[in-house]
């Protein structure tokens, strides 16, 4: 069944307010309306929760930030879901209106892509595998990291199976161009425009002359291997994912699928960024 899904933040105050605003629009305009049960509960309101993918929705409503978008991507599983970010915190980079927006940017969106009252934002995703079996899928990074505080690990990166370099470092992230303002960023790696399609491989505290981010072609297939006998983890978009030994292999790929984002209007992606850093013009 087709209509409206609903992923929350679970301790946003006003979460269960809009949640019923949405919930009363889909009423009154014929549409199914439904919730993961675990939001549901959290917002009180179990009567809308159910044990439907969102995936089999029209349209996903992500309320919150984003961290609520990448759960909403998360949940979708690589399904073609449009999503729109309802921001309910501060400003971020993938969230698309404010909460007074919310009824009339879904009457828009149900009046079709024709209307021309918005598009998609289409955004590349890694693929992401531990010894060869499936792992997850990243819209931000995948992150390669000691296990334990007080020690580097040794991490060797292969590029299209040809060794680049061992590196002794915190950790090592793959990130998409999305993600070169989430943890890459902070381990001063570039600003990438999400329009582009590149692979990001950006070292965390390295403890070597090398410290540069490397931006690659998507067609680059990037594998990590832990050498050494210091255990690392692998978390995608900040979920803990699997332990690694000695040998173990994590490897990213530029996935078929990608996340959808609704937009209305254009979408102004430095002036999220200059906003966000506080730039100004001089």
């Amino acid at each position: 069944m087709s209509g409206v899904a609903l992923v929350a933040h679970h301790e946003r105050d006003t979460a269960r307010v809009h949640a019923v605003r949405s919930a009363s629009w889909c009423a009154e305009h014929q549409q199914a309306f439904w919730m993961p049960h675990q939001d549901a509960e959290a917002l009180d309101m179990a009567d809308h929760g159910d044990d439907r993918p969102i995936a089999e929705a029209d349209i996903v409503l992500s309320l919150g930030g984003d961290g609520t978008m990448l759960r909403s991507v998360r949940l979708l599983d690589g399904a073609p879901i449009p999503v729109i970010g309802v921001n309910l915190g501060s400003l971020g980079y993938l969230t698309e209106i404010e909460p007074d927006a919310l009824e009339s940017s879904l009457a828009s969106f149900f009046a079709g892509r024709e209307s021309g009252e918005w598009h998609i934002d289409d955004r590349m995703m890694l693929d992401v595998s531990v010894n060869g079996a499936h792992a997850g899928r990243a819209l931000n990074e995948a992150v390669i990291e000691k296990s334990k505080s007080g020690h580097t690990v040794r991490l060797l990166a292969r590029i299209d199976g040809e060794p680049f370099t061992h590196y002794a470092a915190d950790g090592l992230i793959v990130a998409t161009p999305t993600g070169s303002t989430a943890y890459s960023l902070s381990a001063r790696g570039p600003v990438v425009s999400p329009r582009h399609r590149a692979v990001l491989l950006t070292p965390v505290s390295p403890h070597m002359l090398f410290d540069r981010s490397l931006v690659l072609d998507p067609s680059e297939v990037v594998e990590i291997e832990v050498s050494g006998h210091r255990r690392a983890e692998v978390a995608i978009d900040g979920q803990p994912t699997a332990t690694l030994d000695d040998g173990d292999v994590v490897c990213c790929v530029p996935s078929p699928a990608t996340a959808n984002f609704v937009r209305f209007g254009a979408y102004r992606y430095h002036q999220i960024l200059k906003a966000n850093f506080g730039l100004t013009d001089r």
